[in-house]
């Protein structure tokens, strides 16, 4: 029963360390264009690399 003295300090920590990122990643715009990434790998872009 002591190691619970230092799993649950550990586990409260590591969750507010998530939490932090998480709202770091709000905060940058990580989530502001959901669409963007399927709709680019419709395109295919070596053909504007090489024009002929």
């Amino acid at each position: 029963m002591n190691v619970l003295g230092y799993l649950i300090p550990i586990a409260l920590f590591l969750g507010f360390v998530g939490l932090l990122a998480f709202l770091w990643a709000l905060k940058s715009g990580q989530f502001e264009d959901l669409d963007g990434a399927a709709h680019r790998i419709l395109f295919d872009d070596d053909d504007l690399e090489n024009p002929k």
